[in-house]
Formats: C-alpha cells, sequence, structure tokens
C-alpha cells in the first residue's frame, strides 16, 4: 500500500471506518487498532471516515492492509451473510483462548491483526512462514 494518492487514501479510509464501526468499535478503539499517531486526534475519523483520510505512515498502512485482507477472508467465508462476518469477530473463539478476535487484534496490536488473518487466510499464513515458491524458477524448461 505504498505511494496512495490522497483520493485513495480517503477511500481506503471510508472503507476501513466502515467496517471497524460495523463491528461495533468506537473512535478510541479505532485509533488503537490502526496505531495512529498521537498527532492524529479523533475528529481526524470523522463520521464513518468523512473526515482526513488516514496518515500515510508505514504502520498504520500496514494495519489497514491487514484489516482489509481480514474483511476480504470475512467475505469468502460468510458470503451472504454480512451479520455472521461481525459475529464471528465479536464472539469469543478457541483458536485465540476464548477471546474474541476482535479483542485479540485490540489487545495483542500487529501481531494479532497478523493471528486474525492467518487464522482466515491459509495463503498468509504459508507466505508468512517463508514458504513462498518461485513458480518462474519452478517451472521445469522444456
Amino acid at each position: 500500500m505504498e505511494n496512495l494518492t490522497l483520493e485513495e487514501r480517503g477511500s481506503l479510509t471510508r472503507r476501513v471506518i466502515s467496517l471497524l464501526t460495523a463491528w461495533g468499535m468506537r473512535a478510541p478503539d479505532m485509533h488503537r487498532i490502526l496505531d495512529l499517531p498521537a498527532a492524529v486526534g479523533m475528529p481526524t475519523l470523522g463520521v464513518a471516515g468523512e473526515g482526513e483520510p488516514l496518515p500515510d505512515e508505514p504502520q498504520v498502512m500496514r494495519r489497514v492492509g491487514y484489516l482489509v485482507r481480514i474483511e476480504n477472508a470475512l467475505q469468502t467465508y460468510f458470503p451472504r451473510n454480512t451479520e455472521m462476518r461481525t459475529l464471528w469477530v465479536r464472539k469469543g473463539n478457541r483458536q485465540f483462548g476464548r477471546r474474541s478476535p476482535l479483542a485479540v487484534m485490540l489487545d495483542d496490536g500487529e501481531r494479532g491483526l497478523v493471528l486474525v488473518l492467518s487464522y482466515l487466510d491459509c495463503t498468509f499464513a504459508w507466505d508468512m512462514t517463508g514458504s513462498k515458491t518461485d513458480y518462474d524458477q519452478a517451472t521445469p524448461s522444456v
């Protein structure tokens, strides 16, 4: 998510704030999950992300990327039921010691986002292990 235009960051901001709002998060928790710098106050988030775009800070954009991938994975798991997506995020899960995925993301920061995304997206988990294959080199030449 490098080199995004101001318009693209604005669109991404609206998408992420809308997602976090649907999960029932309030501004202070949004601030925490996104690891926003202290200089970015709550009014910047605006209502449903209509304020300024999120800052172009590497740690913020990484977290936004994780959240977008989590949202995409949940859409794959529950393609026709948005309520189940929210329920899954808010309900305790054995994988996370009976904590909800939302609590894991809030309490464990970036590590929590990675844990939840790894649980939902096996390709992300595979890539995290360093098991990427260079398919161009793995394909035998004729």
